[in-house]
């Protein structure tokens, strides 16, 4: 089975959907999927003093503006393995820019998590956190002397948009 290509993605994603894990909260390891094999590969470890401030991985049989699958950031208690599939909830997301264009990060709650599963918007979260989410884009590349530009965060609504757009922009590797 490869993640990026066999893990169905529900036609109703107001209920949930499917986020695959790359990389655990509170890891400095950069993992990337491999889109040939549907292992994880070694990016890079980052340069930066900072830590994933959550579960950081892709939603399946998507494809996104920056070629690869759309990211998806998952709040909930504890890390998790990588390659491991969570079902969750979008709440809105980050629009952020980089060296290679705009990059969206879908902000997502697990769904099976006692402690995050209520929430249903972005607006429903601690305003620190959305602080910390923040800060972390803005910094885990300037050692690499790259910059990264976190425009504003969107609502669920708008999240649920980019999702279904790119959704719709997936090509399976056979078509």
């Amino acid at each position: 089975m490869h993640a990026l290509h066999d893990v169905p993605l529900p036609d109703d994603l107001d209920a949930f959907l499917p986020a695959v894990i790359e990389i655990p909260r509170g890891s400095k390891l950069k993992y990337e999927i491999d889109k040939a094999t549907g292992l994880l590969v070694l990016d890079r470890v980052l340069y930066s003093s900072v830590h994933y401030p959550a579960n950081y991985g892709f939603i399946p049989r998507t494809l996104a503006d920056d070629g690869d699958a759309l990211d998806i950031l998952v709040l909930m208690q504890e890390p998790v393995e990588p390659l491991t599939i969570v079902r969750a909830r979008a709440l809105g997301g980050l629009k952020m820019r980089d060296d290679k264009g705009e990059d969206d990060k879908i902000v997502a709650v697990c769904i099976d998590d006692p402690a995050f599963a209520h929430y249903t918007d972005l607006a429903h979260l601690p305003p620190h956190l959305m602080l910390e989410l923040d800060r972390f884009f803005r910094d885990y590349k300037l050692l690499e002397g790259k910059e990264t530009v976190v425009d504003h965060p969107y609502d669920r609504a708008t999240a649920l948009s980019i999702i279904r757009a790119s959704r719709d922009a997936y090509r399976p590797p056979d078509a």
